[in-house]
C-alpha cells in the first residue's frame, strides 16, 4: 500500500501533462483545413480556378489591417461581387477559430508572379 501511494503523485502529474498536450496534438494545420473543407476545389494556390488563388487574395488584402477578420467573415458568411460575379458560398461548418487560422494562412502567401 505505501508503494502505491508513493506512485500516485507521479501518475497524476503524467495524466495532467498528457491531458494538456492532447489539444495541441489534435489541432489541425491550415493545410488540413484546406483539404477537410474542400477549399482547393475552387481556389488555386496562386492563380484563379473558380475563385481567386490564395496568392491573389493575399496580394489584394496584404496592407489591410482588418483583413484577417474580414477574410474570416467571408469564409464563414460567404460573399458576392468581391471578385467579379464569383460567389463565395457560406462555409458555416468552419469554426470561427478555423476561419481565423485559414485567413492568416491565406494572408501569408507570397505574391503571385
Amino acid at each position: 500500500m505505501p508503494t502505491q501511494l508513493h506512485r500516485a503523485p507521479g501518475c497524476i502529474a503524467a495524466a495532467v501533462l498528457i491531458a494538456l498536450a492532447l489539444p495541441a496534438m489534435a489541432q489541425a494545420t491550415p493545410e488540413d483545413l484546406l483539404r477537410k473543407n474542400g477549399c482547393m476545389s475552387c481556389h488555386g494556390l496562386v492563380h484563379k480556378q473558380v475563385g481567386p488563388g490564395f496568392a491573389q487574395i493575399a496580394e489584394r488584402y496584404r496592407k489591410d489591417g482588418e483583413a484577417p477578420a474580414r477574410l474570416a467573415g467571408k469564409i464563414r458568411d460567404g460573399s458576392v461581387g468581391t471578385w467579379g460575379r464569383v460567389i463565395m458560398p457560406r462555409q458555416t461548418q468552419v469554426s470561427q477559430a478555423d476561419a481565423q487560422a485559414l485567413a492568416q494562412w491565406v494572408l501569408s502567401q507570397p505574391s503571385p508572379r
